[in-house]
């Protein structure tokens, strides 16, 4: 569960995400696992979240850049 991961005032959303309140993610460093990110659903605050390591949350982030899941970031 992602609230066993960080507090809650730990959250953040993804400057990529709207305004519109779909498709959000939000994320949280972890304290416990230097350089790790949990990722969790906006949504489904209490649902479960990805916890990434350093080195998978970089290539996570180039690969949405690049393009890879099909669209290209504006920003």
């Amino acid at each position: 569960m992602a609230s066993a991961l960080a507090p809650e005032s730990d959250w953040y959303k993804s400057s990529y995400s709207g305004d519109s309140g779909n498709n959000c993610v939000e994320l949280a460093r972890q304290t416990t696992r230097p350089g790790a990110v949990a990722v969790r659903d906006s949504k489904d605050k209490s649902g479960p979240a990805l916890v990434l390591t350093p080195t998978a949350w970089t290539s996570f982030v180039t690969a949405v850049r690049d393009g890879e899941f099909g669209t290209t970031p504006t920003a």
